[in-house]
């Protein structure tokens, strides 16, 4: 194990304590993330690190850092919440739940979308690709007020 960090980092024959122990600190970095820190997210993705989402794939860990701000700015009290992990390796698949409010629009209810994320590791410990999965339609646009009902629509004439 690369013991020149302050993270606990997998390497390439890391024991499987080692690599849980990895994808904790990445959890509670989400889990507690707010636009200050994002700027922290280069010590746990590497410099060439991929992120691919419903609206992004994008990569480097400024592009990565663009997108979390970006979220900060687009929506209100922001937040994951992980509720299960699946540590394989230098892999993991994470399920969570992201927490917000929508910005501009007068509901004030809280939003939840369901999603999950895979994560793949570098032998140093970083993440170099993280790839979330959720369903945009069904966890965000028909949610939205206007193109919320279209949404509903489509999708009931579709399942006939």
């Amino acid at each position: 194990m690369n013991t020149n960090q302050s993270s606990v980092v997998p390497d390439a024959q890391a024991t499987p304590a080692e690599c849980a122990t990895a994808v904790a600190q990445v959890v509670q970095f989400f889990e507690t993330l707010t636009p200050e820190s994002v700027a922290q997210l280069a010590r746990w993705y590497g410099p060439d690190a991929r992120f691919k989402d419903p609206f992004n794939d994008v990569v480097g860990t400024v592009a990565i850092s663009a997108v979390f701000a970006h979220m900060f700015s687009a929506l209100d009290q922001p937040r994951f919440v992980v509720t299960g992990q699946v540590t394989q390796g230098l892999q993991c698949f994470l399920t969570w739940e992201f927490r917000f409010y929508f910005k501009n629009f007068k509901q004030g209810q809280p939003q939840v979308i369901l999603g999950a994320s895979h994560l793949v590791f570098s032998a140093q410990g970083q993440v170099v690709l993280h790839r979330d999965y959720w369903d945009a339609a069904e966890e965000l646009y028909e949610k939205l007020p206007l193109v919320g009902g279209l949404v509903r629509w489509l999708k009931q004439r579709a399942s006939r």
